[in-house]
């Protein structure tokens, strides 16, 4: 004997879309118009074009069914921006640059500090200090660090991340004019702008560093002496441990033979000290990256040229 309501086709409740219907309420919420928003914002729109589809929560639950919930938002808000993959093997070749806020005289007061670094020495060619982020000091920093520094036409590329003065039209305008190279960060990764901020915490973690400025004038002053003892200086570990001004004035390798004169009079008198040899001095990079290649990469660059 069958149990009760085997064999008997599921009904639909009356109230349920069609088929056709479910799939004009996917079109809808998937097309160009409607892509970046949200359902209940769909709704509303559509309600104001004189168009009712289905209910708010309805076209939540046929995206929800359709697994489109969170690809489609992700494809529009999230789109595939590509991997910034720079090298520096000298000065001027590649600048970094990036905003930092001060802490002013009160709680909620600041002031915004702009770097701009090069790569290959991490010596600061630029910085200020102002009241506000915006394109137009970025302009003015970036153009006058640029004359200083004598940089011709098509020498420089200049990286930073995404902040709104970093993609600022005129801003581009002033790289054409002066014939740079821009580079952006993918959004919401700091490491494809590293170097700036391993300065920014440099600058932060000093000694010196206050809890906070008095005002704008007190900030440029400890400004001043801070990067002329950060370019000077600061022996950097990533630089065989020479200040940033050596590598970035060609000094390096005339002060890396002094070192190794100091070491091999040092080994020639106690030789016994030294159990694996004549020491040598930490080393001076031949190259900077960001984002270097992997092997897979390097391997399919290294085929092209050869060809």
């Amino acid at each position: 004997m069958r149990p009760a309501g085997h064999g008997r086709r599921k009904r639909a409740p009356p109230r349920a879309l069609a088929a056709e219907e479910k799939a004009l309420v996917r079109e809808t919420l998937n097309s160009a118009r409607f892509a970046d928003r949200a359902p209940r914002e769909v709704f509303a729109a559509l309600l104001d074009d004189g168009q009712y589809l289905c209910s708010a929560p309805t076209m939540y639950r046929i995206l929800r069914d359709n697994r489109e919930i969170r690809e489609r938002r992700d494809q529009l808000r999230h789109p595939a921006y590509p991997k910034p993959v720079l090298v520096a093997t000298g000065p001027n070749r590649v600048w970094t640059w990036d905003i930092s806020k001060l802490p002013g005289p009160a709680k909620g007061a600041y002031f915004c500090l702009y770097v701009l670094l090069d790569l290959f020495s991490r010596f600061v060619v630029g910085w200020m200090i102002a009241g506000r982020e915006s394109a137009a000091l970025a302009e003015q920093l970036i153009g006058e660090s640029c004359v200083r520094q004598q940089i011709g036409r098509a020498q420089l590329q200049i990286h930073s991340d995404r902040g709104a003065p970093m993609k600022a039209k005129s801003l581009y305008l002033l790289y054409a004019d002066l014939g740079l190279l821009p580079s952006l960060s993918r959004p919401r990764t700091p490491d494809d702008n590293p170097f700036s901020e391993a300065q920014f915490k440099t600058l932060e973690y000093h000694p010196t560093f206050p809890e906070r400025f008095g005002c704008e004038l007190d900030a440029r002053s400890w400004g001043q002496q801070f990067f002329h003892r950060y370019n000077y200086e600061h022996y950097h570990t990533g630089l065989g441990s020479m200040p940033p001004a050596a590598i970035y004035f060609g000094q390096a390798p005339a002060l890396l033979a002094r070192r190794q004169q100091v070491l091999h009079r040092a080994y020639q008198a106690h030789p016994e000290r030294f159990v694996k040899g004549l020491p040598k001095p930490p080393a001076i990079p031949d190259e900077v990256w960001i984002n270097p290649p992997g092997s897979a990469e390097k391997a399919r660059s290294d085929a092209q040229e050869l060809q």
